[in-house]
């Protein structure tokens, strides 16, 4: 079987994209107690809350941060971090969730600034990180996006497993193969 390979998306489409997630996130959240977006589905998991402040960090450490690296150095070499680490240092689900989306979405602001306006030369500077090796201003770009989609799924998987419990027999809908008794 073949895969398409799909084309890149130019600096304006990723940009757009970027820009979505902080709207994503303030919809969820503000529809949601505060006990589910400090709920956690296993010891050691994120919350909610933390996705958001791992979101935070990652505009700068992640991706924004290296693209300006990037545009200003030639050649540069990147350090890593422990995200867990940062995010049990930041004690994000003991602030307050409107808080921590504006500061996501400031940044984002800027962020998507800074994307829409990369040229084409821009997207082929390149430095080196020490795990995955030689990344370029457009292999961040499209990262960034698979970054943001597998924490959005992440969020929405805390949801479902949130309500999971309280689903009765419903749960069959999801998992037919779960034994119930019938009720009256």
């Amino acid at each position: 079987m073949t895969i398409a390979t799909a084309a890149p998306l130019a600096p304006h489409q990723a940009a757009a994209l970027l820009g979505t997630m902080p709207a994503y996130l303030r919809a969820l959240i503000d529809a949601a107690p505060r006990e589910l977006l400090v709920w956690r589905p296993a010891p050691g998991e994120w919350c909610v809350l933390d996705v958001v402040g791992h979101l935070i960090e990652t505009e700068e450490r992640g991706f924004a941060g290296r693209i300006r690296t990037l545009l200003a150095e030639d050649r540069p070499q990147f350090t890593t971090c422990d995200p867990s680490a940062v995010a049990r240092a930041r004690r994000d689900a003991e602030r307050v969730a409107p808080e921590l989306l504006t500061e996501l979405a400031a940044r984002r602001i800027a962020s998507v600034a800074l994307v829409h306006d990369l040229t084409p030369d821009d997207l082929s500077r390149g430095g080196v990180h020490p795990e995955v090796g030689f990344l370029t201003v457009n292999d961040l770009l499209h990262e960034w996006i698979h970054h943001d989609a597998n924490h959005l799924r992440q969020v929405l998987a805390n949801i479902q497993g949130y309500t999971w419990p309280n689903m009765g027999s419903a749960q069959r809908f999801s998992a037919p193969d779960i034994v119930s008794v019938d009720q009256p």
